[in-house]
Formats: C-alpha cells, structure tokens, sequence
C-alpha cells in the first residue's frame, strides 16, 4: 500500500509540475522579403511598370559607372568605390524621396475627395457609382485609380475585389482606411454613410494641417544637415582630379581617414534621419 501511495503521491507531484504556468507559443512574424518592400516602395510612390530587380539592376550599373569614371580620373581605388557606393544609392533615394512628395500631395488631396464622395452619396448615387465618378470629377492625383475601380467594377460586378485592387493601386495609408471604411459601410449598410464621410474628411483635414505645420518647420535643418554632410565629399571629388591631392590619399593614412570619413558620414546620416524622422502610417489595413 505504500508504494502505491508514493507512486501516486509522485505522480501527482509530475503532472503539477507539468502543468505549471507556460508562455503562450507566439508565432513567428517575419518581416517582407526585400522583393515586397521595394515592391511598396515603388507603389506608394506611384512609379508603374518598374520592377524592383529592374530598380537594382539600374543602382548597380549606375554604381559601377561612376566608379569606373571617378577611378579613372583619380586612380584611387578606394574613393571610385565610396562614390560608386554613393551613386548605387542614388535610385533608391529618389524614389524614397518621391514617396514622400506623393504621400504629402494625396494627403492634402483626400480630405477634398472625400468631401466629393459624401456629396455624391448625399445626391443619391449608389457607393460604386460615387466612388466611379472620382476617376473624372476627383482630385488629379486620385483619378487613375478610381477610374481603374470604375472599369474593373463595370467588367466583373464585384464590389469587394474592386475595393481590394483600389487599395492595392493607391498604395496609401489613409487609402487603406478610406477603403475598410466604405466596404464596413456597404457591408452593415444604414444610412451613417454621409455623417462617417464628413467626420473622417474633417479628421483627415485636421491631420494633414498638423503634418504640414511640423514638415515646414523642420524641412530647413534637415536639408541643412544633409548639405553639411555631403561638402566633404564634393571637395574630395573636386579634389580627385589633381595628382598632388590624389597622391595623399595612395598612402595607408590616407587610406584610413577615407574609411573613417566614410563611417562617420554613414553613421551620422542614419543619426540625423532617426532623430529628423516624423511618425508615418503604416499600411496595417492590407
């Protein structure tokens, strides 16, 4: 009986232990492939027909080009690779900086097609009928894309596919909410419609008045910033193209103050964007 009674008594012991408190499994979230973000990259800042190995291909032909050339004007390996480094980066920049035009352009355009939205809501047309005439009566910049909607919604029928490529085309953060906004809307009906309409396009007006406000005023120190950054190396380049300057920096020191150079404008560059960076939307409704 005594065996039992600790076998038991054991047992019981083991399957406490066993049953203790345990962190929940969490499942692994994995970040986009580079192929996807440069996809959206390219997206919201509205260049069609650019894939993004093309975008690579076009950084890596411009990197070797210019390192070529500032190699052959200088005959220091190093620096043709520094400015090669810096023109492979130039596309990607670019199109970073496009996005940010095109995201400061459709915010002050959307609280205007909304407002178009609910009145032709107001006037009695259908959701699909409104929302087909922004491709002729809307905004310039939001045209193209309603007027995809229109098409696709005239060919196939369906309203909530053609919301989705709507969302997919505008590749835009407040287009994400405007969509999700207007397919709830379709979806548990009522007659709200025109009162969510104006709230969203008066928050949507509020939002980019405040944006407006702090870009202005932090616009001049950060292109203050990145003209004090780039002085170096427009010297070095103009430096590069007599023997005398180019001749210091063939030796191992001028070697390590290239490299140190380098670091440091890298570093300080991604310091300066961190600290100049504003809160963005992400696009969480896809």
């Amino acid at each position: 009986m005594g065996p039992l009674l600790g076998l038991l008594f054991g047992l019981g012991v083991f399957l406490v232990l066993r049953s203790g408190s345990r962190a929940p499994a969490r499942a692994v979230r994995r970040g986009p492939s580079w192929q996807e973000a440069t996809s959206d990259l390219l997206a919201q800042a509205g260049i069609e027909g650019v894939t993004p190995g093309q975008l690579v291909s076009a950084s890596a032909v411009l990197g070797l080009l210019v390192a070529v050339l500032v190699f052959a004007t200088s005959e220091v390996p190093l620096i043709g690779l520094i400015f090669g480094a810096f023109a492979a980066a130039t596309p990607t920049l670019l199109v970073r900086r496009r996005r940010a035009q095109r995201g400061t352009e459709l915010r002050e355009v959307w609280p205007e097609a909304v407002d178009n939205l609910a009145s032709g809501v107001r006037a009695g047309l259908s959701l699909p009928e409104a929302l087909t005439q922004l491709g002729t009566r809307g905004p310039e910049q939001l045209r193209s894309p309603f007027r995809r909607f229109g098409e696709d919604y005239r060919a196939t029928g369906r309203f909530g596919e053609s919301l989705d490529r709507l969302k997919a085309n505008l590749a835009d953060p407040v287009g994400d909410r405007v969509v999700e906004a207007l397919r709830m809307a379709r979806e548990v009906g009522g007659t709200d419609l025109g009162r969510l309409l104006r709230t969203l396009s008066s928050f949507l007006r509020e939002d980019a008045r405040t944006r407006a406000e702090l870009e202005t005023r932090q616009g001049w120190t950060v292109n203050a910033a990145r003209l004090a950054l780039c002085a170096p190396w427009f010297l070095l380049l103009i430096l590069a193209t007599k023997p005398s300057a180019v001749a210091a920096y063939r030796s191992s020191a001028g070697t390590l103050v290239l490299l140190a150079g380098g670091v440091v404008s890298f570093v300080a560059y991604r310091v300066m964007m961190q600290i100049a960076k504003l809160p963005t939307e992400r696009r969480v409704l896809r």
